[in-house]
């Protein structure tokens, strides 16, 4: 081979690999998005004569058929005889499918706490940051879950919650 068509080839190589390159790049974004999940959690609660809701809506993104890693946030209001409350948070999420339909879940909570609670004496009010780490197990269909979740840092006194047990309904699409 001559000087010139060595040349050729090795700038057609250049050529080639930067063009492989900029299409791997944009093939690898575009396959992020579509890995990327968003969904979470809507719940209302009627005991008692109270009331209790929340919104958290989440995603996360699908590492592989097997794994789900994902970030959320969290808005949750009670209003009870006697007592009112506030929370807002963040969560970490992971999720693992070991059988097409089965869920298992790790979630760490960091959820700030406004509540206020009416005595006769005069008021209480506390405003203070509570962690939770929730694992748990459901049943999956497509993007629903259904199962059961625990609060392994449960605190009775600072607790949102009622009971370290959780029933959870998940929607991801």
């Amino acid at each position: 081979m001559n000087m010139i068509t060595l040349k050729k080839i090795s700038i057609l190589t250049l050529i080639l690999t930067i063009t492989l390159s900029f299409h791997k790049n944009y093939a690898q974004e575009k396959s992020f998005w579509s890995k990327v999940r968003f969904g979470g959690q809507i719940g209302i609660d009627f005991p008692n004569d109270s009331f209790s809701a929340i919104i958290a809506p989440s995603a996360v993104y699908d590492v592989n058929p097997y794994v789900s890693l994902g970030t959320g946030i969290n808005f949750g209001y009670t209003n009870a005889r006697n007592f009112k409350a506030t929370n807002y948070g963040i969560s970490l999420i992971s999720l693992f499918y070991p059988l097409k339909e089965l869920q298992i879940s790790s979630e760490f909570e960091y959820t700030g706490v406004s509540k206020e609670l009416e005595l006769d004496g005069g008021n209480i009010k506390e405003d203070y940051w509570y962690p939770a780490l929730f694992l748990g197990a459901g049943y999956r269909i497509n993007g629903l879950s259904i199962g059961m979740r625990y609060d392994v840092l449960y605190n009775e006194d600072k607790s949102i919650y009622s009971t370290a047990f959780i029933p959870f309904v998940n929607v991801y699409f």
